[in-house]
Formats: structure tokens, sequence, C-alpha cells
């Protein structure tokens, strides 16, 4: 390698240590859960997993797993191909139509992740006559996607609706033949729900078509875990629904857009990540279709979750510590700076709760934080550990 190139990368490494937001993993030696045993220098323990998506608990679901290890048996490991060469067997298809009649929508189409489905879905639908309105808070695959369209763009603050109308007044004025607005369903790193009804009708007025990207709903919110376009009442006004298999489906991988069959058909032609991309290998097509048959019917599941996010929030704020205000199972605490998110990260490690501190660039400079996310998996009495060795952790630090 270049000398020169390599002390410029070293450099920027050692800054970004310096500065204190290198991100270091963390070795899992079991399957993901409520709890988990972690492994460091003395070996494995076990803690409680406070920062997985896996709020419907289902990522070690004795089904799912069945499910999968059949498929490997019928359909083999992998499929050593893209979908339109000779990767997609029956598996594809029925979870493509599992994942549309679960959200009310003509069909689907399956992506390696939600990434690439965000990362896809603009440039074949839209062109440098049309208007993109995007939320700034919406999620870094989004922006990407966006950017790689060659549809105008417009950012509007998060959930204001008053900059909404103005941003499509201006998409209307600049002459855009067709105007999206795109948004999180449930913003990832706040836990803040989009205000959709008012997005519905705004757009409505301006004939602009909608997208929510439901990564962080679809499973544990709305009706039948039918996420926030069943929870607010609009999901027959929603055009485009890109989602994921990697959080309350089962947390396995893989991503989706379900919509219109026009929409879908024009993505299978033209939605570069689908065409370059292997298919989901069987297994997990096969676990994906047995944890939406799952989660249709969990509404025990997703009362748990919400009744632990409710605990846990009192505990916290009782507490003295700073919480984002919100009504899902994603609890931010609020520490603003880098270090200190990432000091309280290792405290509560060393008390057995096992949780990862956000700082920028995931969020910006100044709101560092832990995400805290609640889980069908926990106990009550994992969460009231949860809370002590959040109280005891910050009084340590000075924090509260």
């Amino acid at each position: 390698m270049n000398t020169s190139f390599r002390q410029h990368i070293a450099a920027t490494l050692t800054q970004i240590e310096a500065d204190g937001l290198y991100k270091k993993e963390r070795l899992i030696a079991s399957p993901q859960g409520g709890k988990v045993q972690i492994v460091s220098g003395s070996g494995t323990r076990q803690v409680i997993n406070l920062c997985a998506n896996n709020y419907l608990g289902l990522a070690d679901h004795p089904d799912i797993i069945a499910a999968a290890k059949q498929a490997m048996d019928e359909f083999g490991f992998g499929m050593a191909s893209v979908r339109f060469i000779c990767g997609t067997q029956t598996l594809h298809r029925d979870l493509e139509k599992t994942i549309a009649n679960y959200l009310g929508k003509d069909d689907a189409i399956l992506f390696a992740a939600c990434f690439d489905a965000n990362g896809g879905v603009f440039e074949p639908l839209l062109g440098a006559e049309d208007a993109i309105i995007s939320d700034s808070l919406n999620h870094a695959s989004i922006i990407d996607g966006v950017r790689l369209s060659k549809a105008k763009r417009y950012r509007f603050a998060n959930s204001d609706m008053n900059e909404l109308e103005d941003r499509l007044k201006e998409a209307d004025k600049d002459g855009a033949r067709f105007k999206l607005i795109v948004t999180d369903g449930v913003f990832s790193m706040d836990g803040y729900i989009a205000n959709l009804p008012a997005i519905a009708e705004l757009a409505d007025r301006y004939g602009a078509l909608i997208m929510v990207d439901d990564c962080h709903a679809t499973g544990h919110l709305g009706e039948k875990g039918r996420g926030t376009p069943a929870l607010t009442g609009v999901g027959n006004r929603i055009d485009i629904v890109t989602g994921t298999l990697g959080k309350s489906l089962g947390g396995s991988m893989g991503g989706f857009v379900a919509a219109d069959q026009a929409i879908i058909d024009l993505l299978r032609q033209r939605a570069r990540p689908y065409l370059f991309s292997n298919s989901l290998a069987p297994a997990v097509a096969a676990g994906s279709i047995k944890a939406i048959e799952i989660a249709e019917a969990a509404d025990e599941r997703r009362r748990q979750v919400m009744a632990h996010a409710a605990r846990f929030r009192a505990g916290i704020s009782r507490a003295g510590f700073e919480l984002l205000p919100g009504e899902t199972p994603i609890i931010p605490v609020m520490l603003h700076d880098a270090r200190r998110a990432q000091d309280m990260a290792a405290a509560l490690d060393e008390r057995g709760v096992y949780v990862a501190g956000f700082f920028f660039p995931v969020v910006p400079v100044g709101k560092a934080r832990i995400r805290t996310q609640m889980s069908a998996a926990l106990s009550e009495a994992d969460v009231d550990f949860a809370i002590g060795a959040f109280e005891d952790a910050g009084r340590a630090l000075g924090i509260i």
C-alpha cells in the first residue's frame, strides 16, 4: 500500500479515537435474546440486552429456527446467483406474497437489506423532472438512495408540517412532474412516530406520493403489527412501504419494498441492488415467512413490549435521567457528550446490562445518547434490574 495513504488512514483512525468516536464491536456467544452471553477477557458472562432490534423477541424462536432448518434440507444453503438469472425459488415468491398480504399491498420485492431497498427504490421510479421531499431525520439509507436518483431534492425539518407544505409548494413552483414525500415511520435514533395523517392530508392537497420506511415499526406497532400506516389509520394512503426482516420479523436479514404492482414490476426490471445482489438464502426466506405468521398473531408480545417500555421509561425518569419523549420501544437516554455515552455504556456493561453509546456520525454532534430498546424477550425483573443498573452507573459517573 502507498505509504502516505496508509499514514493518512492511520491518522484518521487516531483522530476518531481521540475524539471519543471510535466504535468497538463486542462478541456474543449465544443466540440473540433478552439475555445474551458476551465474550470478555475473563471468559463469557450473561447480560441483559437492551440494544437489539428484537422487539417481539423472535430472533431465537424455535418455530422460526425449525422452518429455517427444514428449508436448508429442502432448498439448500444458498442461491449462488441473482434473482433474474437462476436465483429465484418458490420460497422467494412465497415470502414476497406473504409480505404483500401482511401489509395490504399488491406485491413486494426482496432485497439483501432494507439499506439496499432504500438505495434502489428512488432511481428507477423518478427522474430529473421529479421531486423527493424528505424528512431531515430520515435514515442514512434513504439519504443515500435519494442521492443516487436524478430527482430534485427537498428537505423539511423533522415532522414540521408547515415546512413540508412549503417544500411541496416549492416543488410545484419548480415544475416538478411527480412529487414523493418520504419519511421514516419510526425515527430510529429518537423513537418518534411520523405524523402520517398530516402527511397524507398534505399529499392529497398537493398531489404527492408517500413512501414510508417502517423498519422500526413493522411487526410490533399497529393492528397485527402492520406498522405505522396501520397504527395511524392511513394504511390505504401510503403508496410505498419499505421494511426489514432483520428486526421484529425474526431478526435475520433482508429488506423489501411493498407497493402497487406496477411499482414492484418496474423495480424488478431496474432496481440495481436487486439486479446485482445474490438472492436471500433459503433458510432466511423460510424463517421469515414463519416469523410473519407468528408476528401477525403476537398481540400478547406486542402488549408485553409496550408494557416494558412504559415501565422502563417511568423508572429511568424517576432516577433523574433526561429522556426524549416517545411512545415506542425505543427510549433514548440523552448524555450529549460522546465520551460520556461510551463511559456510561462501559459502566452498564460492568453492571450486567448490554447497551451501546450512539454519537456522531450516527447522531448529530452534542446529541450523544444511550439508545435503549425494549423486547418482549425481557421479563419485568429484567427491566427493573436494568433500571437499577442505570441509576447506580449514573450516580457513579455523576450523570444524575
